[in-house]
């Protein structure tokens, strides 16, 4: 399977974010997305999403000889401030949401078996999601991926601000899942992208760039992708 972008445009105003982008990203990898503030990451996420409308362009999901236009409901999308409704316990809008995608539940699957698997202690499952910490909140958020299973998943700096713990936790989920989807892991921290990722691509001027595997590893690693993502105007 294979999520191929084709000509992705996107503009607020006078500034135009999204030059034209064409990439092909494949099954059973995480592609880090690099790019400083503002270049377009989250904007180009929420095109895939359809949370915004691109004004130019196209994506599709290909799988053998077959392609079909991305449908919303093929993409997970985790953002990087969870958006979960805090009124209900954890244990409420998990069960409401397995009812809602049953269809897709593995048989004998139950709510308690969910949160075992991301760790959340049976003390926690029943106390109000506005109580939760910012980690239990995107462990609840990627629970709904878990369950629904999206071909595609893109996460929105997932892991800026959780602890070590939590973290590694949710580190190792990724690494577990990548086989049966393709993921996009948006950050600015480039260590984090090089122990995660499989693929590094940049977003820098509108356009996306897929880095030289062979750099990642490199002592100058970091230098190398300072200088590509440098304004001409700062040489």
């Amino acid at each position: 399977m294979q999520l191929e972008l084709r000509n992705i445009k996107k503009s607020f105003d006078d500034k135009e974010v999204l030059k034209g982008i064409h990439f092909t990203f494949e099954q059973g990898k995480i592609y880090g997305l690099l790019g400083r503030n503002g270049a377009g990451k989250t904007t180009l996420f929420n095109c895939l999403s359809g949370e915004v409308k691109a004004d130019g362009g196209e994506s599709f999901l290909l799988s053998g000889e077959h392609s079909s236009p991305i449908d919303p409901e093929k993409v997970g999308y985790v953002f990087s401030t969870p958006i979960l409704p805090e009124f209900l316990t954890g244990y409420e809008f998990i069960k409401f949401f397995i009812d809602v995608n049953k269809d897709r539940v593995l048989a004998g699957r139950t709510v308690d078996n969910y949160f075992d698997f991301v760790q959340i202690g049976p003390d926690d499952r029943h106390r109000l999601i506005k109580g939760y910490s910012h980690g239990m909140k995107n462990k609840l958020q990627m629970l709904c991926f878990i369950i629904s299973k999206p071909p595609v998943i893109l996460l929105d700096e997932p892991l800026t601000s959780l602890d070590v713990v939590v973290a590694l936790e949710i580190k190792k989920l990724l690494r577990e899942m990548r086989q049966n989807h393709i993921i996009l892991f948006s950050t600015h921290i480039l260590q984090l992208a090089t122990d995660l990722c499989d693929e590094i691509v940049l977003l820098n001027d509108g356009k996306l760039e897929q880095v030289d595997h062979s750099i990642i590893g490199d002592p100058q690693f970091e230098e190398k992708i300072i200088s590509l993502l440098k304004d001409e105007n700062e040489l």
